[in-house]
């Protein structure tokens, strides 16, 4: 069979609706780089116009939502994450018409909007920053300025490295240090500060007037830092973010904050939500950051982060399913985003890494909850790896000579038509540059091929809205005849026993290196082996990311694949 088989034989022209009235619960939601997407001027930079006119892909791909990256005034020294004004679009991706035009032509569609905040930090020439380093004490307590230590004031106020490699701190002309967490260029706001909180509840106010529909909130884990700054006594420290607890990171006094913008989204009609970027050490410190009463959404990095092992794989769904429900919230699957080699690559690269890609793909999307989709994994695109030192401009990159900072291989530009870069990007070149050959990985030469990667997604997210088991977490719980397959299927495995969760997902006994979970009316098989594996039939295969051989009775797997089934 190939994957296309049944698509449109259970689609339906409407998404169903989730069970609590929250869209956000079971939606997909495709993350634009907007550097990379589509360039409308011919600067080789992507911008708004360019998203803009890019948006009928997106709704024929079959998304919920899309969110936007940073396009605020900028001075660019980590791809738009320094802000310098956030209420203005840069003129490098247009201006706030452009802004307003995309976010009406998006609703057209369907499509909701959400845009990145940046609060954590501003850029360093932000005007309050700007009245900072120009002496004005009120601006500086905005931010985190220390005296240094040692004799003369010489060394920094304590031990915290910044993820971008080197300290955390860097010192002005007048001796004092300043925080910042990322780049030098990018310093820590102090929201002890009460004039910190009213500016962003402005600045929110400011976007849902617009229209948007909500916020991804950048680091929304690091805005609090421990009382009196202490020291963390190691080295490596970004090695530690999401394993353990840090000073800076996922303190108690950021779900204040939340609170206070939860109520603020609260206050908009039309179902305006927030989504936490968010490192945790464990799923349930996680999930705090999606209590009722705070966030609707936070990203879950231990799934992006899971190798190809059914076990972890397994260990990971078990844990971030059981810390959401503690708290009634769904729970968020991603694979890829502009922070990480892409999933292919990671995967392995090559055929066997884009067949475990798309594997991944379906699994992903067969479980509860919602799901984010980073531009162009749905091309089955790679990591670029061989990206020369003088085009990148990742700042991790440039502060650790080379040694870090792998970014910017999964933001190289899209390919959406052509033979030759720069693949109906714009009208001229590109950012960083694209590689040959990819003009057979591009939106055109894809669609339509019942076989490439973005048809499989294109049937994957159809099939997701149509079927009644699939995307909603609060699905019930009946898993109809086709438990009779996988009573059988229980009976000859290896594994013992099923284990099932209010959400109408329930483990079903499987083969030693494959994973088989039933949802009402569904079931979703991944052989993560090298090699095929034979086991009873759990029902009619309706979408596979690789060709599935059945008699109705039993079926064969092909290896590192992915298969959805109905009865």
């Amino acid at each position: 069979m190939t994957h296309d088989s049944t698509a449109v034989q259970l689609a339906s022209s409407s998404s169903k609706a989730t069970a609590s009235g929250g869209w956000w619960r079971d939606a997909v939601i495709y993350q634009v780089y907007v550097r990379s997407f589509a360039d409308s001027d011919g600067d080789g930079i992507g911008d708004l116009r360019g998203v803009r006119s890019r948006l009928p892909h997106l709704a024929r791909l079959g998304v919920d939502a899309v969110w936007l990256t940073p396009f605020y005034v900028s001075p660019q020294a980590d791809g738009g994450y320094d802000v310098a004004d956030y209420r203005a679009v840069d003129p490098l991706f247009g201006d706030l018409s452009d802004a307003d035009e995309l976010v009406r032509a998006a609703h057209a569609l369907g499509l909701r909007v959400i845009v990145d905040v940046v609060p954590n930090h501003t850029s360093e020439h932000h005007p309050w920053f700007r009245a900072a380093l120009a002496g004005n004490p009120g601006a500086r307590e905005r931010y985190h300025f220390r005296p240094g230590r040692g004799a003369r004031g010489e060394l920094p106020p304590n031990d915290w490295e910044s993820i971008f490699g080197g300290p955390a701190w860097t010192r002005v002309p007048d001796g004092t240090w300043y925080l910042h967490l990322f780049a030098p260029e990018q310093p820590d706001l102090d929201w002890d500060h009460p004039e910190v909180a009213a500016e962003f509840a402005s600045v929110l106010r400011f976007w849902l007037d617009l229209g948007i529909d909500g916020f991804r909130v950048d680091v929304a884990h690091g805005m609090v830092k421990a009382p009196g700054l202490p020291d963390i006594g190691r080295g490596a420290q970004a090695t530690l973010i999401g394993t353990e607890p840090l000073p800076f990171f996922d303190q108690d006094g950021v779900h204040a904050i939340h609170r206070a913008w939860r109520r603020l989204l609260d206050s908009y009609a039309g179902g305006r939500i927030g989504v936490a970027e968010a490192w945790a050490p464990t799923s349930e410190r996680l999930a705090l950051y999606v209590r009722p009463d705070e966030l609707h959404q936070a990203f879950n990095f231990r799934f992006l982060n899971c190798p190809w092992d059914p076990a972890a794989m397994r260990t990971v769904i078990d844990e971030s399913l059981a810390a959401t429900t503690a708290v009634g919230a769904p729970t968020t699957w991603v694979l890829s985003n502009h922070d990480v080699v892409r999933h292919v690559t990671r995967y392995g690269g090559g055929v066997r890494g884009l067949a475990r890609a798309r594997a991944a793909a379906l699994l992903m999307l067969a479980l509860p909850g919602s799901a984010y989709v980073y531009q162009g994994e749905e091309l089955g695109l790679p990591e670029v790896v061989d990206l020369p030192d003088e085009v990148r401009q990742d700042p991790a990159f440039l502060r650790t000579a080379g040694q870090d900072g792998l970014r910017d291989g999964c933001r190289v530009p899209l390919p959406w038509s052509g033979v030759e870069p720069p693949y109906g990007f714009g009208p001229a070149g590109s950012w960083l540059p694209q590689p040959a050959g990819w003009g057979d990985l591009s939106v055109a030469a894809q669609t339509g091929d019942p076989h490439s990667t973005l048809e499989l997604y294109r049937a994957a997210l159809e099939l997701r809205r149509a079927m009644p088991g699939l995307g909603a977490p609060e699905a019930g719980t009946g898993h109809g005849p086709g438990a009779a397959h996988l009573a059988e299927a229980e009976a000859t495995s290896a594994s013992a026993s099923a284990e099932s969760y209010p959400c109408g997902m329930r483990w079903q006994s499987a083969p030693e290196g494959v994973l088989l979970f039933t949802r009402p009316g569904f079931a979703c098989t991944l052989n993560s082996r090298s090699g095929p594996v034979e086991l009873p039939a759990p029902g009619r295969p309706v979408l596979s990311s690789a060709p599935v051989e059945t008699d109705g009775r039993t079926v064969r797997l092909p290896p590192d694949s992915c298969t959805w089934w109905s009865w």
